[in-house]
């Protein structure tokens, strides 16, 4: 019989795309999915090893897949990703009972070091190309355009984990984006540490940039939205807030991280921005796409940060008025810069400056918010409606999983991009709204056969060269 396998997928949207690599290549081994790690014979876990919180989850993941082994059907036990790039040598020490750890880099690993246990048998004959969709939204994909980063901010161990900054050859994204097209994606992610550094690394000369690849992605596919996550200021540049601004399959949405409002701070961090040039990039991009939506994520508690420092935040945040803020409280990552510096910021203190910012940003979004009701918005539907008559959609301002749910009165498929009439604004994050009209519903999914006579000849790039 295939073995059943359950993959954990923790951390972030990077991670949710080597995941759907690790299952595309067990599946293509006969491997069959299972949502249950209970009911699995092989449990894989991609761990997170950017902050502790992240880590403890990551750590109870393990441990938890570790008991299920001991008790159930489990066989396996793999943990693989970020944490285990990182720690490899301490969790092999404190975890025999997990079989097989792979770091982040060791994505091709994973099918031989099975099939020599005798986990997995010899490749199947069909197989729709290098990714396998794992998550609960099949319309809405990550579609990762580079790995590792350059940047050297004093707190990011990213660099130490994930490695330098590498570009994915244009053909090969372009390729993997038809590929999740034919698979059902209606929204693409676009996702790296630095979108904008994409063509600007060390690796690619050409010439080439992002809002080339953009242009690539508009032309080779009908995916009907494409959305931009992480870019660092500097890569804001006129040509691609053009191309958003013009192109109406690129969703009017930005992820502009600042980390900080204090010019000291930043400087300690490594972090290229100043308050003035955060404020400069923010009215030029509003100034170019009028109803764009902006997000950023901030840092409290960085050693050194005094009370004027933490008052220039969030005089900066009340300022500059984003649509969203993710905020999280310092943690020291070992080999950063960060971790030499004395970490003087107490702990109940974090979390007080954590809950102001938090506060503020919520009165903030809110009132950003009301601006909308009584416009008639485009969105995508998540989930059809229930016997409530709600559908859960998000409007072109609400990235998947982050940013809230427009509550939607109609019936429309999961998929479907539509005209919704904004009545008002509940639980601070969401909206309410009544359907208007379905301006593109989502064509009938091909079978895995029909996907993969289709995607092979153009969804040909390996596996490793877009996981390693």
């Amino acid at each position: 019989m295939p073995p059943r396998v359950a993959l954990i997928t923790l951390g972030c949207d990077k991670n949710t795309v080597d995941s759907e690599r690790y299952l595309a290549q067990l599946v293509g081994h006969g491997a069959e999915p299972t949502d249950d790690p209970a009911d699995a014979e092989i449990i894989v876990v991609n761990t997170c090893g950017f902050i502790d919180a992240a880590k403890k989850e990551s750590l109870d993941a393990i441990l938890g897949a570790a008991q299920l082994k001991g008790e159930g059907a489990c066989r396996a036990v793999v943990a693989v990703g970020c944490m285990v790039q990182r720690h490899r040598a301490e969790l092999e020490a404190e975890l025999p009972e997990v079989d097989l750890f792979l770091g982040a880099a060791e994505m091709d690993r994973l099918i031989p070091e099975l099939t020599e246990r005798g986990l997995i048998g010899e490749p199947i004959d069909v197989h729709p190309g290098d990714r396998t969709y794992a998550g609960e939204l099949p319309h809405v994909r990550y579609l990762k355009i580079s790995e590792g980063c350059d940047h050297g901010c004093a707190f990011c161990a990213i660099p130490l984990m994930r490695g330098k900054h590498r570009s994915f050859a244009l053909d090969d994204v372009v390729r993997e984006a038809q590929l999740l097209e034919l698979q059902g994606a209606r929204e693409i992610n676009l996702v790296a540490q630095d979108l904008a550094h994409w063509g600007g690394g060390r690796d690619r000369r050409d010439g080439v940039r992002l809002p080339r690849l953009l242009d690539a992605l508009l032309a080779e596919t009908a995916v009907p939205w494409f959305r931009l996550l992480y870019i660092y200021s500097a890569g804001l540049t006129p040509d691609l807030l053009e191309r958003v601004a013009r192109q109406p399959r690129i969703v009017p949405y930005l992820d502009m991280p600042i980390q900080h409002g204090s010019d000291a701070v930043l400087r300690r961090m490594r972090r290229p921005e100043r308050a003035r040039t955060i404020r400069e990039t923010v009215a030029r991009v509003r100034d170019a796409i009028p109803d764009v939506a902006l997000r950023t994520t901030c840092i409290v508690g960085f050693p050194g940060e005094t009370e004027d420092d933490f008052e220039r935040l969030l005089a900066l945040l009340e300022e500059v008025q984003f649509e969203r803020v993710g905020a999280f409280t310092y943690s020291a990552q070992e080999g950063t810069r960060a971790a030499e510096m004395p970490d003087d910021v107490p702990e109940s203190l974090k979390r007080e400056r954590l809950e102001r910012l938090t506060e503020l940003q919520r009165a903030i979004t809110a009132e950003r918010y009301e601006r909308h009701i009584g416009r008639t918005i485009r969105a995508i539907v998540d989930y059809p409606a229930g016997d409530d008559a709600i559908a859960v959609a998000r409007t072109v301002w609400q990235a998947d999983d982050i940013d809230g749910v427009t509550r939607l009165l109609g019936e429309a498929p999961a998929g479907a991009i539509v005209d919704a009439a904004i009545e008002d604004v509940v639980d601070d994050y969401d909206f309410r709204a009544t359907l208007v009209r379905v301006v593109d519903a989502p064509p009938a999914l091909m079978s895995a056969p029909a996907i993969a006579r289709r995607a092979l000849p153009i969804a040909g790039a390996s596996i490793g060269s877009f996981g390693r």
